[in-house]
């Protein structure tokens, strides 16, 4: 941990990570047109956003900036890949880390891991399917597409509402605090696929204002005390591979578990490497 990184992430524990969300929440739904448009003409500048592939690239025709920041893409912007046994990237983003989980150790970074069954809300039975299998997480920046999409094909069994803090989940951030993923806000959908089972985490961060899933809306706020949990054992909603499954409003970091042998990276799919929706990842077996 270099000193940067130190002087970035100590004020952070003492920051009110809920109250500054909750802040930046009315913010970013603000309907004021001109107060909205100043701060996203501030965010394409500054990140470099294209909005040649915006289904709407007329800021205009956004109420809020919210309604920006998830925008809709042009439908040939993100090509899902449809080999055989493809995993696709649930997200635009860079990788931070992929790997294999290594007796239900997640690798953060520089020497810090969490395990699956604190990722995943304390239950050692739901982590249980996930031991030595294969993990990735990927970040996804301001400028970057932020809604969610299926990596594979499923039917979910399960949603997780985990609360926490709400630290930053930049490099500094993620080099620095300790069993992040596992300490922050997060939002878990465990899914059956042809691959076995299949979670995707959305981890919260500063400043993220919502998480929200297509099958269900908002999950977060409110935030509370203790795990919420959902079922899905009768009518539950199928996702085909790259189709939406969820949304962050404002930016964050999801989580993709897969069970032993049951996934296998690409080559090319390592740390620091930026991916696209769609883009190809890894391969099943099956």
């Amino acid at each position: 941990m270099t000193i940067k990184e130190t002087l970035t992430t100590l004020p952070q524990y003492v920051l009110p990570h809920h109250t500054l969300s909750q802040l930046m929440s009315k913010l970013t739904h603000c309907e004021n047109k001109l107060w909205k448009n100043l701060f996203i003409k501030q965010i394409i500048r500054h990140y470099g956003v294209d909005m040649s592939e915006a289904l709407e690239p007329n800021i205009d025709a956004y109420a809020s900036f919210n309604e920006f920041f998830t925008r809709q893409l042009k439908p040939e912007a993100r090509p899902i890949a449809n080999e055989s046994g493809a995993i696709v990237s649930p997200a635009d983003g860079v990788v931070s880390q992929a790997g294999q989980i290594k007796d239900g150790d997640i690798f953060q970074a520089k020497g810090k891991s969490f395990t699956a069954t604190q990722l995943l809300g304390g239950d050692v039975e739901r982590a249980a399917p996930f031991k030595n299998g294969s993990f990735t997480t990927i970040y996804l920046s301001p400028r970057d597409y932020h809604r969610l999409h299926m990596p594979l094909t499923g039917t979910l069994k399960e949603m997780i509402h985990i609360p926490g803090r709400l630290f930053s989940v930049n490099a500094a951030t993620t080099n620095s605090v300790p069993g992040l993923f596992a300490r922050n806000e997060r939002v878990a959908a465990i899914f059956d696929t042809e691959a076995g089972p299949m979670a995707l985490v959305l981890v919260g961060a500063i400043f993220v204002s919502s998480v929200e899933t297509v099958w269900h809306g908002v999950v977060t706020p409110p935030t509370i005390e203790t795990v919420r949990t959902w079922h899905y054992e009768t009518d539950a909603p199928q996702l085909n591979i790259g189709e939406e499954m969820g949304r962050f409003n404002m930016g964050s970091t999801i989580i993709v578990l897969f069970g032993k042998d049951n996934a296998a990276w690409q080559a090319d799919f390592t740390a620091d490497s930026p991916v696209k929706l769609g883009q190809l990842i890894g391969k099943t077996p099956r």
